[in-house]
């Protein structure tokens, strides 16, 4: 019940934050119309538009971003910015001119103000009826005129129907705080009518991404036949001819010193051992036989246990991944750990894996300090390249004082029934 409340108050209060930005609408339209009439004044027109879109753009995307904590996503669709488009250019002014979603944005200013003003009214004017009757104001106002009425009992002619105002405004103000979030609804619905991406502006963003997506994903890839090679020649190669050189060695001491020899061939043996360790780590960095053997969940497990803080693990997941996603999911979770235990100053920490609706969901969570940022370093974005490959996506929650929330999400199907129950570890 508190929960309903809660979400309905918020409702409202976002109407009323919902007729505040309504109302900036028609200026910005006069803005951009004065820009667009302006353009045959040299220099001044290709610098005003530029900047009244921009105004306009800043109050669109404040109307997506509304839209989407109303579980109405709605995307961007504009053209990405050309290079070398600056401030006053030609560039930037054939950017924005030619950029469909521009006179789309503009088509919605005025509708977009219309219906958020009105819903936006009714959010507010619905629960203060509802108030109004719970005071019993109606029946205030009418012992001091004399005439006035409140819902079914208008007009009021007796003291004790003045009294049923109490029940019809409990009544009115639920049904108020009920309808709200609704109303929020439909107002995020008619703003993704007119601001969400066509079909071909959907064609276009899908176009870019994959091309983004894939100069990160060969770059990574030539990151990891760099390592790979580097780690092999540093260290595996050097040590194996080491190791030959010892073995040829002994074969010369063999017969002038058996002792030396001996010797020589237990430092040997001992550096293939060392060897053959390492050469268990690079494959293991490659693709983890842990992984392939018992799949993501029991990966993360084995992993979690290796770490130097107890991390709690659950994992839900009714089938194997493809290799490819099982192994980008893994190196993620293990890159969030490795961070978690390196730099968030936290001592425990929890993976959830969840697989529901073509989506599988991993999210990482620690009490550490907080204030992560992918800015601040490689390793979050090293993530999120590695998961846009796959066009997965990553969101962190990590305020100063903690806690810190790392939500991965990657489209993906199973291809495998399960072969290992679930269970949490420690």
């Amino acid at each position: 019940m508190g929960q309903w409340i809660r979400r309905g108050v918020r409702a409202v209060l976002a109407g009323v934050a919902a007729i505040g930005l309504a109302v900036t609408n028609i200026p910005l339209l006069a803005v951009a119309v004065v820009a667009l009439i302006l353009i045959p004044v040299p220099f001044l027109g290709m610098a005003l538009v530029p900047w009244a879109m921009a105004l306009v753009r800043a109050r669109v995307n404040l109307e997506r971003r509304l839209a989407s904590r109303t579980g109405v996503p709605v995307a961007r669709p504009y053209h990405p910015r050309p290079e070398r488009a600056v401030p006053g250019g030609w560039r930037r002014f054939r950017w924005i001119v030619t950029d469909p979603a521009t006179w789309r944005d503009l088509a919605w200013l005025v509708p977009g103000a219309i219906i958020g003003i009105a819903l936006g009214a009714i959010s507010l004017a619905i629960p203060l009826y509802g108030l109004a009757g719970l005071t019993l104001t109606p029946l205030w106002i009418w012992l001091g005129t004399g005439w006035y009425g409140y819902g079914a009992t208008w007009s009021i002619d007796t003291f004790g129907e003045g009294l049923l105002c109490l029940p019809q405004g409990a009544a009115i103000l639920a049904g108020g705080l009920w309808l709200a979030p609704w109303l929020r609804r439909v107002d995020a619905s008619f703003a993704r009518l007119l601001l969400a991406p066509t079909r071909a502006a959907e064609l276009r963003l899908r176009v870019t991404q994959l091309t983004v997506t894939r100069a990160d994903t060969v770059d990574a890839q030539a990151a990891e036949l760099r390592r790979i090679e580097r780690d092999l020649h540093d260290g595996i190669q050097a040590r194996l001819v080491s190791l030959g050189m010892m073995i040829g060695l002994a074969d010369e001491l063999i017969d002038r010193n058996p002792t030396a020899a001996h010797e020589m061939l237990a430092e040997a043996r001992e550096s293939s051992g060392t060897a053959l360790v390492e050469l268990r780590h690079l494959v293991r960095g490659i693709h983890p036989p842990v992984l392939a053997e018992r799949g993501l969940g029991g990966a993360v497990r084995a992993l979690a246990l290796s770490l130097p803080i107890p991390i709690t693990v659950d994992a839900d997941l009714p089938g194997r991944l493809d290799t490819p996603v099982e192994s980008a999911a893994y190196f993620a979770v293990a890159e969030t750990l490795t961070n978690l235990v390196r730099h968030s100053r936290a001592h425990s920490g929890s993976v959830a894996l969840r697989y529901a609706d073509g989506t599988l969901t991993m999210v990482v969570t620690d009490d550490g300090a907080g204030g992560a940022d992918p800015a601040a370093g490689t390793g979050l974005r090293g993530i999120e390249r590695r998961l846009a490959a796959f066009d997965g996506t990553m969101a962190l929650s990590s305020p100063s004082g903690g806690p810190t929330v790392i939500t991965m999400e990657l489209p993906c199907a199973l291809s495998s029934p399960k072969t290992m129950h679930s269970f949490a570890t420690d």
